[in-house]
């Protein structure tokens, strides 16, 4: 999801004067980069409270409202951007049940930008589902990394945030970034453990489990926090995403490894004051890149999984 890509690119355009800029700032925030790496292991993984549930039945779409952005997903981030297209048209070459490797799965073209977001109001769950790339990728993101997102604990009114999607934490999915923390809304917040890492593009900053503790707050220099490890496999292989969520807090795991873990999620309310966020709908974005989606089931859980730096027994 690419709300906070806006900056990105303010500074690429600007010159490597304000790219150098960008990892002072984040040096400041985070210290000086890690020098190795961390194996995360997944530990204490809860058992299921209750019954599992598919949110998709298979067959259609029957559970899960549509949203379109704009016709141009250039126009996205312009303000005040141009009436977005919302529920204004038949959605039906946006969003599909298909056929593909053998059995049904959610289609999502991607060329125009918004979301599939489902009816039900989710809380301490444990979410898995399994995606992976089609073959199309569409314009302004053609030759960008491929882009689309699961966000969570979403709330507010439709086309809330650049007329596109609705206020959320974002489990993203994006080659290289998959399980990246998004705070998607200027709103929305969270903390987070982070390093500085040089080598990713702004804000340059990665989970790192016994970091740094930052607040990700969007349009800001910790607008998002890049996965610990590219556990994702490789474009046109089925990858399976896991989402553990108790309260305001929540642990992203791809292909079994953990690779993000945020906390004290909440909304910033009318009188300044945070809000804990700790329920809400999930969204699959369309951002630019063809997807599909499938096996997607929520079961209720109490308790977190830890994350442990190493193996269980370190």
């Amino acid at each position: 999801m690419s709300v906070g890509r806006f900056v990105l690119t303010a500074l690429l355009l600007a010159g490597p004067a304000l790219a150098q800029d960008s990892k002072e700032t984040a040096r400041a925030i985070a210290g000086t980069p890690a020098t190795t790496p961390q194996r995360l292991t997944l530990v204490d993984i809860p058992k299921p409270a209750g019954k599992r549930i598919a949110l998709f039945d298979g067959r259609t779409l029957k559970d899960w409202e549509p949203w379109l952005g704009y016709a141009d997903p250039a126009l996205t981030y312009r303000n005040p951007p141009d009436k977005p297209i919302g529920t204004g048209r038949d959605t039906r070459g946006d969003f599909a049940v298909r056929m593909v490797d053998g059995a049904p799965a959610i289609w999502v073209k991607g060329e125009t930008w918004g979301s599939l977001v489902h009816r039900a109001d989710l809380r301490d769950y444990h979410l898995r589902l399994r995606f992976k790339w089609g073959t199309r990728t569409y314009a302004p993101r053609e030759t960008q990394p491929r882009n689309n997102g699961l966000l969570y604990h979403t709330h507010g009114a439709p086309g809330d945030v650049f007329g596109t999607w609705r206020p959320s934490a974002e489990f993203e999915i994006m080659t290289g970034s998959t399980g990246m923390i998004v705070a998607v809304g200027g709103k929305v917040r969270g903390h987070t453990e982070v390093a500085f890492d040089p080598s990713l593009i702004a804000p340059h900053l990665r989970y790192r489990a016994g970091g740094r503790r930052i607040d990700i707050v969007n349009g800001t220099p910790t607008w998002n926090v890049e996965a610990a490890t590219d556990a994702e496999r490789p474009v046109g292989e089925w990858n399976t995403l896991d989402l553990y969520v108790v309260g305001d807090r929540a642990v992203h795991v791809v292909n079994g490894v953990p690779v993000a873990e945020v906390r004290d999620l909440a909304t910033i309310a009318a009188d300044g004051s945070r809000q804990p966020l700790t329920h809400g709908r999930i969204q699959l974005q369309s951002e630019g890149a063809e997807t599909w989606f499938r096996d997607i089931t929520v079961e209720p859980i109490r308790t977190l999984p830890r994350i442990v730096v190493g193996g269980v027994n370190q």
